[in-house]
């Protein structure tokens, strides 16, 4: 089995390009077994006392020039923020606010008014101490309409930049224009990452922060470098730097992986069968992030072929999510049932599926269409969307649906297919607060909102969550919100599956949760 060599020397540079081509040749043999049978996945990565110092080699899907280190932004390299910043709030893996930046917090009876005091003590990479000023300039920055953050939609609905005062360098103190009893796990986004007062307009290069990590250099979608920060609040982290490699290629990368070039893998959930012969390798092993993968088929709503809910009712009873499970992912995760919420989440509906292809070919009779046609568009972006397509619309034929598979251009996928074509296969990583959830990705009007489903009764019902302090009661709210996504939505969830991240035999203490790893406990041997 042969391969072409992957076209690297834009991102990795000329020499490192012809080491990864070289090893192209290794190839990935689907359904890898050793001499006693098929190679059991570990559960979790290893954990243990690593060496002080050394250099983590993480490959990165090599993303457009246009992106940077401002954590606002929409383009920034994911990658690097967690190794560069802070938040004023981070969560634990129960999924609850725990101070980062921010020491401690307190709301008024109304939820109207939060104070946050900060860390005192705490200085950014440039010697610059770190200031009440500094968080509000950051939520101000993710507030501003000019820079189109993800997390605007999320934030705006509840707050403006007038309400955000330092009342002293220690203080913050944010007036919201409308109730949240919760606002604490909204600012545990990835978008927001603290940044020094007024570097808005040269973050994106700089990345100055007070993470664990100081930037050496960064090249837009290619190469760059972080150096250990011996005055990190939280301690020196293990290592020395991280490197990072862009790297498009999947199979390059999971080859380079193999060969000990790289350490880890990022971005990159390998399919069952690979995962096999990278855990059957000497070099590599896997680490299982369970349920990492939120896995969805949005239908675009404004679309002709969608925008009628008999229309996507009909789809959700007639194709079988336990299948695509089976299929897609090797049964290596959990079905999804089309609600966002993971079953781990403590606001979680269990509603169950009700396949019915007698009933959905009735509804598309119902709407005049019997013969109901539709294309899904899918690529190599991730292993599993075209499996995860083909076992979709195979299910779907037995209600009389015939839909095909387009398989579009990885590089052009999130700029000229996302949220423009009716239908694709897409992913997001869990982790994310079901406020955030829920307010980010299917809101009418946010920018995340893939679907472009728009519901004023499912927007009014996320209102009353936010201003509910009494925690049964907002519960119920959120379980109001997925029970409307479900009937209504037009987002499908068929699963949440196990991200199974390549890592180096050599690489000890890798535990992910929310969006990032242990950035400061992390080594090698």
């Amino acid at each position: 089995m042969s391969h072409s060599p992957p076209l690297l020397s834009r991102t990795v540079g000329r020499r490192r390009a012809l080491q990864f081509g070289a090893i192209g040749a290794l190839g990935l043999t689907a359904g890898c077994t050793s001499a006693n049978g098929p190679v059991a996945l570990p559960e979790a990565a290893e954990r243990g006392r690593p060496s002080p110092g050394g250099t983590l080699r993480i490959a990165r899907p090599a993303n457009s020039r246009a992106e940077g280190l401002h954590p606002a932004a929409s383009l920034s390299a994911y990658e690097y923020l967690g190794a560069l910043y802070n938040r004023l709030v981070k969560l634990d893996e129960a999924g609850t606010p725990v101070p980062d930046l921010a020491q401690d917090w307190d709301v008024s009876d109304d939820a109207m008014r939060w104070t946050f005091r900060m860390r005192d003590g705490v200085q950014f990479h440039d010697g610059r101490r770190f200031t009440s000023r500094d968080a509000a300039y950051t939520i101000a920055q993710i507030l501003d309409p000019d820079l189109a953050s993800p997390q605007l939609g999320v934030l705006s609905p509840v707050m403006s930049a007038g309400g955000l005062r330092a009342s002293d360098p220690t203080t913050l103190v944010i007036e919201l224009d409308a109730p949240h009893s919760d606002l604490p796990s909204l600012l545990s986004a990835y978008q927001c990452y603290v940044i020094p007062e007024d570097s808005g307009a040269d973050i994106a290069r700089s990345g100055v922060g007070t993470g664990p990590f100081r930037l050496d250099s960064f090249r837009p979608g290619g190469r760059g470098r972080v150096l250990a920060y011996e005055d990190h609040f939280a301690g020196r982290p293990t290592l020395d730097e991280i490197e990072f490699y862009s790297v498009q290629d999947t199979q390059a990368r999971t080859n380079a992986l193999i060969a000990g070039q790289v350490d880890l893998l990022s971005q990159t959930n390998l399919d069952f069968a690979s995962a096999q012969v990278v855990a059957a390798s000497s070099k590599a092993t896997i680490a299982r992030v369970k349920n990492g993968q939120w896995y969805t088929i949005p239908l675009l709503a404004t679309s002709e072929e969608f925008s009628d809910v008999r229309v996507r009712q009909a789809i959700k009873l007639a194709y079988d999510p336990a299948r695509i499970l089976a299929v897609a992912a090797q049964g290596q995760g959990t079905v999804g049932n089309d609600n966002p919420v993971p079953p781990t989440d403590a606001t979680y509906l269990d509603l169950p599926h009700e396949r019915d292809p007698e009933r959905a070919a009735a509804l598309l009779a119902e709407v005049g269409r019997p013969d109901f046609r539709f294309e899904i568009s899918t690529s190599s972006l991730d292993p599993v969307f075209t499996p995860m397509a083909v076992a979709f619309v195979n299910s779907l034929r037995e209600a009389g649906i015939r839909a095909s598979v387009r398989n579009e251009s990885a590089d052009s996928y999130y700029t000229e297919v996302w949220m423009q074509k009716p239908a694709m296969a897409t992913y997001w990583f869990t982790g994310r607060p079901v406020d955030q959830l829920l307010n980010q990705i299917f809101r009418s009007g946010s920018s995340y909102n893939e679907s472009a489903w728009s519901n004023e009764t499912f927007d009014s019902v996320l209102d009353a969550a936010r201003a509910e302090v009494d925690p049964e009661r907002r519960k119920q709210h959120y379980q109001d919100a997925q029970r409307l996504i479900v009937e209504e939505g037009a987002t499908l969830t068929p699963m949440f599956a196990d991200r199974l991240v390549g890592i180096s035999r050599d690489v000890l203490n890798y535990h992910e949760y929310g969006f990032e790893f242990d950035y400061i406990n992390i080594g090698l041997r």
